[in-house]
C-alpha cells in the first residue's frame, strides 16, 4: 500500500496541472472578442469608379469622378502626378485638370489615404483650344488703304505656331502676343466675311465676322474751283466707286443711266474718297438743294442738304 502512494501523487500532479491549463485558456479566451460563425473576416472595400464626366478635357477644366470606395481623404493621379480631390461622401470626387498639363494620354486613377489604389482609366487631356474674342475694328472701309485695312484679333491661347484664316484660307498675318494676331485686310467684296485663329488644323476658335463696308457715306461738301459758267462742288467721304452717281433733287447726275457727260452737269471720279461734281447754275444767287450718291450697286448714302448757286 505504502508502495502505491508515489503513482497516485503523480496522477495527482498532472490532473491539477491540466486544470490549470484550462482555466488559464478559458480566460484568455474571454479577453478575445467573439465572432459568429458565419461572419467573415473584415476586409478593406475596394476602388470603384463607375463614371467619368468628361471622359476628356482641357487643362483647367473640372471633372467629376462617381463610384464607391473613395473613402474621405483621396487623391487623384494622372499618370504620376497628383491631383487633390474633393470627396463627397466617399462616392464622388471632384479635381481639376492642371494648367500647365501638357496634352496627351493619362491613365487615372484614385488613392486612398490607406494606400489602396483603384483601377486605372485612360484620360485624354486636350489641347488649350483658342479663344478668339473680338476684331478690333470689326468694321473696315472697302476703300481703306495703308494701316487702315489692318485689324487686330483678340482672345486668348493662341499658340506659336498659331494661324489666321480668312474666309477658310490662310492668311499673313502677324502673332503679337498669346492674346492678340494682327493682319491686314486683302482686297475683297463688302460684306461680311468669317475670321477664324488656329493652332492645329483640328483645335480651332469659333469664327468671328469682319465687316467690309461698302455703302457710301458723304462727310462734308464744299466748293472747289470756279469757271465762267460753271463751278465745281467738292463730295468728300468714303466708299465712293468709278460707277457712282450723284443725285441732286432726285435728278441722277454721272454713273450707270445718269446723264451723258457731253451734257452741262458732270461728275467725275477722283478716287474712293472723293467726288467732284460739275455745276452749272442757271443763277449766281444760293439755293438749298439735296444731294445724295448712290454706287452701282444701289447703296446710297445719307441725303445731305447743300446750299449753294
Amino acid at each position: 500500500m505504502i508502495r502505491r502512494m508515489p503513482f497516485m501523487f503523480t496522477i495527482l500532479r498532472i490532473f491539477i496541472f491540466l486544470c490549470c491549463l484550462c482555466v488559464a485558456y478559458e480566460a484568455s479566451a474571454a479577453e478575445r472578442p467573439k465572432r459568429t460563425k458565419n461572419e467573415p473576416a473584415p476586409v478593406s472595400v475596394p476602388i470603384s469608379i463607375l463614371s467619368i464626366i468628361p471622359a476628356q478635357a482641357e487643362p483647367g477644366a473640372k471633372v467629376m469622378l462617381s463610384g464607391t470606395g473613395f473613402g474621405e481623404n483621396s487623391s487623384v493621379y494622372l499618370g504620376s502626378l497628383e491631383i487633390p480631390a474633393l470627396i463627397t461622401a466617399a462616392k464622388q470626387a471632384e479635381f481639376n485638370v492642371p494648367l500647365k498639363l501638357e496634352a496627351g494620354l493619362y491613365a487615372l486613377y484614385l488613392k486612398r489615404s490607406d494606400g489602396i489604389i483603384g483601377r486605372s482609366y485612360n484620360f485624354m487631356v486636350l489641347p488649350v483650344r483658342p479663344v478668339l474674342s473680338a476684331l478690333q475694328p470689326a468694321m473696315i472701309s472697302s476703300c481703306a488703304t495703308g494701316k487702315e485695312r489692318e485689324v487686330i484679333a483678340r482672345g486668348s491661347n493662341f499658340g506659336d505656331g498659331a494661324m489666321l484664316f480668312f474666309n477658310g484660307a490662310a492668311l499673313v498675318s502677324t502673332i503679337l502676343s498669346p492674346e492678340s494676331i494682327s493682319f491686314n485686310v486683302p482686297p475683297v467684296a463688302g460684306g461680311l466675311h468669317q475670321i477664324q485663329v488656329k493652332n492645329t488644323p483640328e483645335n480651332s476658335t469659333v469664327p468671328l465676322t469682319l465687316t467690309v463696308e461698302t455703302r457710301p457715306e458723304i462727310s462734308q461738301v464744299t466748293v472747289g474751283n470756279e469757271h465762267v459758267n460753271f463751278y465745281e462742288l467738292i463730295i468728300s467721304g468714303k466708299n465712293f466707286n468709278q460707277n457712282s452717281s450723284v443725285y441732286v433733287d432726285g435728278v441722277q447726275i454721272g454713273g450707270r443711266g445718269g446723264q451723258d457727260m457731253a451734257e452741262r452737269e458732270k461728275l467725275i471720279y477722283s478716287d474712293c474718297m472723293k467726288l467732284i461734281y460739275q455745276r452749272h447754275p442757271y443763277s449766281p444767287v444760293n439755293k438749298d438743294f439735296r444731294l445724295q450718291v448712290v454706287n452701282s450697286g444701289g447703296e446710297g448714302s445719307q441725303v445731305i442738304t447743300v446750299t449753294a448757286p
